[in-house]
């Protein structure tokens, strides 16, 4: 990481809600995407970042709301660069305590945000107060307390939407691909492989997951991968040995993917989240 660059990273104990403050000048991160929902609030600067095939630019104050496995960047289109603070919500954690709030979910549904960008004061305080309480490790009555009241806002942000693999708008091949990267993630998957499991060349794979998903299917298997690994890590387990389980070359190859999705190495992740030492 650059040295003007830096990344404050923690995870509350009670809830596994990781809170994450950090700081980029230029470039902060290539395309990747996440297994949990993201919330957060840019404090100075410009944020520039690309989502749901629209570029994005937040400013102090603003609230950013992504989804579960939404492709983003990240850039600083300013010299100054930009600060911003963010939680990352476990989708089944999201759910189980907004069911109070909703009525039964739809057949066959998950929440979802209508916006990734809004200006909204009372949300951006509730967010900075949950992931202040959450990062300082406050008394857990406080701490619970500030999350109730970012629930209470961030569910006027969330409805509940159809699950993508019944959507007759998406090829049907990109989602038998898809779940079949999902079902062979430790495995060294081959084009040739994933297209005959498709039953199409590999051609006409590659576009249609790449309309689909935002990504080639190969893009798409190291997402899937660092995703895995950032659970991994966090429960304490050695970067090497994520690397071997996940299909990586070797550690440094998981590294310099990781550093590009998220802009700080494995080892630094594992410690920030296990307060384990590095092995």
């Amino acid at each position: 990481m650059a040295a003007h660059n830096w990344i404050d990273l923690s995870q509350d104990a009670d809830t596994g809600i990781e809170t994450l403050r950090a700081h980029f000048e230029g470039h902060a991160y290539d395309p990747h995407w996440h297994d949990s929902y993201l919330i957060g609030v840019t404090e100075q600067g410009v944020q520039q970042f690309n989502c749901r095939r629209t570029r994005h630019n937040s400013v102090p104050g603003q609230v950013f709301l992504l989804e579960p496995g939404e492709l983003h960047d990240g850039d600083a289109p300013t010299v100054d660069g930009f600060t911003y603070h963010m939680l990352y919500l476990d989708p089944q954690w999201l759910a189980r305590e907004v069911s109070a709030v909703f009525e039964e979910a739809p057949a066959n549904s998950q929440l979802s945000f209508a916006d990734t960008l809004i200006c909204d004061p009372r949300l951006a305080l509730a967010t900075s107060q949950a992931f202040q309480s959450l990062h300082s490790s406050e008394l857990r009555i406080v701490r619970q307390r500030a999350m109730d009241q970012l629930l209470e806002l961030i569910t006027g942000q969330l409805y509940w939407r159809t699950r993508y693999h019944p959507d007759p708008r998406l090829p049907q091949v990109a989602h038998k691909a898809r779940e079949y990267l999902h079902a062979h993630l430790h495995h060294d998957v081959g084009m040739d492989e994933l297209a005959r499991a498709c039953n199409v060349d590999r051609f006409r794979l590659t576009r249609a997951f790449k309309s689909a998903f935002g990504l080639a299917p190969h893009a798409y298997l190291v997402q899937l991968r660092l995703a895995r690994a950032r659970h991994l890590l966090a429960k304490g387990e050695p970067p090497a040995q994520v690397a071997t389980l996940l299909g990586f070359a070797d550690q440094s190859h998981l590294g310099r993917w990781f550093m590009r999705a998220y802009g700080l190495t494995p080892a630094a992740y594992r410690k920030r989240c296990s307060n384990l030492p590095d092995r």
